[in-house]
């Protein structure tokens, strides 16, 4: 995506959500209430947690690697609907990508997978797992 989300996005912010956006709603709610990947993964050759203090939001985020892509992967974590939806939407996204596919995720493809419009408030919650792969890779 070139163009910024938000200016992107700003009439469909200013006037509500569209029919389309209230199914991607309706998606992250299913997500936060019955999340993909989550528990603790016993083996595990990756292992990261951050946390949002602006709302108290948390991610561990547990990853097997063999051969340099993401064998498995799992999260342990709590947080509003949209940290938590986001988590579980991101690891199904990363399993079999390789390591430099990870390195290369943007908050534009969290953004994707959500599908709606995050506000201002709202966007640490979207990208803290994303922000919990990329400050892991680093160490």
């Amino acid at each position: 995506m070139s163009q910024d989300f938000f200016s992107k996005h700003k009439d469909e912010i200013e006037s509500g959500l569209t029919e389309e956006d209230e199914l991607y709603k309706e998606n992250i709610l299913d997500h936060y209430k019955h999340p993909h990947n989550k528990g603790t993964l016993k083996e595990h050759t990756f292992k990261h947690n951050e946390l949002n203090p602006t709302c108290g939001d948390e991610i561990t985020l547990y990853m097997n690697i063999k051969n340099n892509k993401v064998e498995s992967v799992s999260f342990e974590g709590h947080g509003c609907a949209i940290s938590q939806a986001s988590a579980s939407l991101l690891t199904d996204e990363i399993k079999g990508k390789t390591l430099d596919q990870l390195k290369k995720l943007t908050k534009e493809d969290v953004y994707k997978l959500l599908g709606i419009p995050i506000s201002v408030t709202r966007i640490r919650c979207a990208l803290l797992s994303l922000r919990t792969i990329q400050e892991g890779l680093k160490q």
